[in-house]
């Protein structure tokens, strides 16, 4: 990008990063946090998100969250030979659970280039009890400078097939998916890649008025026979000045095209208003989509209107009777 802490002090933007070891042991009703995503196992939820190592937290109610220990307490050698200037600050992880294990998908960048690369590890449990620790396989997909895409801002769905799919991507030419192998460390070869979300002023129907490709936070829910891809339009990581809101496109197919409830194709620049500001946040974006006890929950990060602090936004999600999600802004 073009994205994350650009215009934003430390703290707001790597969560938990700033903290101390103290700090880090208590229990938090509003945690601070950036690019959130969550996994369930047994009774405990478990958060990820941008910060050294990746961060993390655990649950058991949705309301108490406690620190827990970052993915990698070493910064991945990998990582740090491919991006310059990457030195384990680690953004916008993803994560899921497939063929008895958890995997995680991570983004090393700087901030400013497509200089970038999506990582991936994977792990037979999530509990910070277990020794057993992550075992990395290194770099799923790679951008470079000059390149039309960022690999950054990773999501992984399975279609109902079982082929796995990854879709990411941060401004340049907008969001890109594609397919993966079967154990999800590298993409398909050929590697082909659908545009599948862009706001591309030179593109026909294009948004009015949008100085940049203001697109990036791409994540993909299932629902009765829909896929539905939720994006981030607008800027992040400016505080009290940030912008950031989550846009909204389905289609019956993985890769697409997704269609706004008017029918424009995210590709061209569509998308359906799902939250912006409200009464506490300016803005909120970056969001994730899940599924649990009966439950679907979509969660993102906002920035607060009293400090323009980056914090946990986590609501019940529900849905309109043609089928559209619709998020509580209170």
């Amino acid at each position: 990008m073009k994205k994350h802490c650009m215009l934003l002090g430390a703290l707001m933007c790597i969560g938990v990063s700033g903290f101390s070891q103290e700090e880090k042991a208590e229990t938090v009703r509003e945690p601070l946090v950036h690019d959130p995503v969550m996994a369930k196992e047994g009774d405990t939820y478990y958060l990820y998100f941008t910060g050294w190592g990746i961060s993390s937290m655990t649950t058991k109610n949705l309301k108490d969250w406690t620190f827990s220990r970052e993915v990698f307490p070493v910064a991945p050698q990998w990582a740090k030979d491919s991006v310059p200037g990457y030195k384990g600050h680690t953004w916008a992880p993803d994560i899921l659970y497939a063929g008895g294990k958890y995997h995680i998908f991570y983004s090393c960048s700087t901030f400013g280039k497509n200089t970038s690369a999506i990582g991936h590890a994977y792990r037979s449990t999530l509990s910070p009890d277990s020794a057993e620790p992550w075992t990395d396989t290194g770099a799923v997909i790679t951008s470079r400078e000059g390149g039309n895409y960022n690999a950054i801002d990773p999501n992984v769905v399975i279609d109902e097939t079982g082929t796995p799919w990854m879709v990411f991507g941060s401004f340049w030419d907008g969001i890109q998916l594609v397919q993966l192998t079967k154990d999800m460390s590298s993409t398909c070869k050929p590697e082909k890649l659908y545009t599948v979300s862009s706001r591309r002023t030179d593109r026909p129907h294009a948004s009015p008025g949008v100085r940049a490709n203001a697109v990036e936070a791409p994540f993909i829910f299932k629902h009765d026979g829909y896929y539905y891809l939720f994006v981030s339009f607008d800027f992040c990581c400016r505080g009290k000045k940030s912008d950031y809101n989550v846009v909204v496109g389905r289609s019956k197919q993985i890769c697409g095209p997704y269609l706004d409830k008017e029918g424009r194709d995210m590709a061209q620049g569509g998308g359906s208003p799902v939250i912006g500001g409200n009464a506490e946040f300016v803005a909120i974006g970056h969001s994730a989509a899940y599924h649990f006890d009966g439950k679907d929950y979509f969660m993102a990060h906002g920035y607060s209107r009293t400090d323009g602090a980056s914090k946990l936004f986590l609501a019940e999600m529900a849905w309109d009777e043609d089928g559209w999600p619709v998020v509580p802004s209170e």
